[in-house]
């Protein structure tokens, strides 16, 4: 970052001078703060921005990690201009493809059983749908919560983080590496999000079933062991879900579901029921 920040300032980038990310999330985030703090805010442009959270809500998030949690840094700046260029997936590894798949199925669990059900039937096969398939996954993957509103930070903006403690924890704990990407965090952390929410008595257990054999289906990892080096321990994983910056007055927010497509914000859940539950999963 710092490297960043000081080649802007050399090129003497001005504050109403453009910002370009050709990039996904890691690249938008890194541009986006960048922008957001040389000068006191350039105007920024992405192409190929990673669709989730902030980037259809009225601000845009630029984050940035610390060895401490993942996301602890950063600043809202709406980018001037998004483009999306759905070939470029083309050019994607398979592994690479299918974890950016694990956020197409997050927005289905969270908001759009529909959603999921469509995709689910496709098995192994929704690889090859296409560009007019991933041309389908935006239109439909869109959340339309109210712009610029900062009570969406309770709301959609909240449900589209889902099971953030969860796959957050997971990365921090993996280094950031390529150990464990971002979206087979997601997938893993969606699957461990429907088996918690089961276990509480919220959620039919043939939900968090079926949500695990579709990913596994599709090449994304489901279970904490399944995580490339050193096995992670649940005492570490909490210590992690204490630094993320959704906790408020030392106080965890969860995301939890009563089925697909019926998540919701929880915030009276017992650490000591966290724990319990990942020391069965490690």
């Amino acid at each position: 970052m710092t490297r960043v920040v000081d080649e802007i300032i050399a090129a003497r980038i001005e504050r109403n001078d453009v910002v370009l990310a050709l990039g996904g999330g890691v690249v938008g985030d890194l541009a986006g703060f960048a922008a957001a703090v040389v000068r006191r805010a350039c105007a920024r442009a992405g192409a190929d921005d990673a669709s989730g959270a902030g980037r259809f809500l009225g601000r845009r998030q630029d984050r940035i990690n610390s060895p401490r949690g993942k996301n602890l840094i950063g600043a809202f700046h709406q980018p001037s201009l998004v483009v999306a260029d759905c070939g470029v997936l083309d050019s994607l590894p398979p592994r690479t493809f299918n974890a950016g798949y694990a956020e197409v199925a997050k927005i289905g669990l969270i908001q759009d059983a529909e959603f999921f059900a469509c995709w689910k039937r496709t098995g192994g096969r929704w690889r090859r749908v296409g560009p007019s398939g991933t041309r389908r996954w935006r239109s439909r993957a869109g959340p339309r919560p109210d712009r610029g509103s900062r009570r969406d930070e309770q709301g959609v903006r909240a449900l589209l983080n889902s099971r953030a403690h969860l796959w957050h924890a997971l990365e921090a704990a993996a280094g950031y590496s390529d150990r464990l990407l971002h979206g087979e965090a997601v997938s893993i952390g969606m699957v461990l999000a429907h088996e918690f929410s089961a276990k509480l008595g919220l959620a039919p257990p043939e939900d968090a079933t079926r949500v695990a054999a579709h990913l596994a289906e599709v090449g994304l990892p489901t279970r904490i062991g399944q995580i490339a080096g050193a096995p992670l321990g649940a005492e570490e994983l909490m210590q992690l879900m204490a630094q993320d910056k959704k906790v408020a007055r030392g106080k965890l927010t969860f995301i939890l579901t009563r089925g697909i497509g019926k998540a919701f914000v929880a915030r009276d859940v017992s650490p000591t029921t966290v724990g319990e539950f990942l020391e069965e999963k490690v």
